[in-house]
């Protein structure tokens, strides 16, 4: 248990830069906004799994209203962040080893099957797509910028997903990827690991730029042990 350790056509590229009410107006409802930031300070651990939340709490901190931020806690209660506490407010939900673990079990079986249908179906629009994401990781690692890297990590995994030409699975893997963000997170963390998640992305890349389903299988399932491992250490 962890207490106290320190999309169709593709989506814009995302950044986990925390999305306050401060920032101009871009579209999105004050609902989405505040899911948006609680969830981010959740996925970077500046609100540390078990502690106890409260409405009045994320008002402030999000500048939005009770609201949206009651129907953003839902939300992230749904999807297994936080632990709605009956007239007590919330709990940031605890992170586990066997969560993790079991979240990187059944990534290995989806993503190693993913490359494999990536590797023969990718466009060459769709490899350009995985390799504009993997060239944005050079300036977050130069500024050792590890939500960003997340943010990056992500990109790339669901760009691979969508060459895979299997809706169905790209959406699953879609909700393995989101529940796992805070263990990239603490894997991400611990030194020199966002240089190994670099050189197995340009590994994994060049095994889909040649078509080669088998290399593609391997480089994969290098890149989840080596997430094993660093979680194993973070947890």
């Amino acid at each position: 248990m962890l207490n106290d350790t320190p999309d169709a056509s593709a989506p814009a590229p995302a950044t986990m830069a925390s999305p306050r009410a401060a920032a101009p107006a871009d579209g999105r409802s004050l609902t989405e906004r505040a899911y948006e930031a609680i969830k981010h300070d959740i996925i970077t651990l500046r609100l540390r799994p078990g502690e106890t939340l409260n409405e009045a709490q994320l008002m402030q901190s999000t500048g939005l209203g009770r609201t949206p931020v009651h129907q953003a806690m839902h939300r992230l209660a749904l999807e297994g962040l936080l632990v709605i506490l009956p007239r007590k407010g919330a709990m940031v939900a605890p992170v586990s080893l066997n969560d993790a673990l079991e979240i990187i079990d059944v990534r290995m079986i989806n993503e190693a099957y993913c490359v494999e249908l990536a590797a023969r179906a990718a466009t060459p629009d769709d490899l350009a797509a995985i390799k504009a994401v993997l060239a944005r990781s050079r300036d977050a690692i130069a500024a050792r910028d590890v939500a960003v890297m997340m943010a990056i990590d992500r990109d790339f995994h669901l760009a691979i997903s969508r060459a895979s030409r299997n809706q169905t699975l790209a959406e699953l893997l879609r909700g393995l990827h989101e529940r796992s963000l805070r263990f990239w997170f603490l894997a991400l963390s611990t030194p020199s690991h966002l240089e190994g998640v670099f050189d197995e992305h340009l590994e994994l890349y060049e095994a889909l730029a040649a078509h080669d389903a088998e290399r593609a299988r391997r480089a994969i399932a290098r890149h989840i042990e080596e997430f094993r491992t660093h979680i194993l250490k973070a947890i």
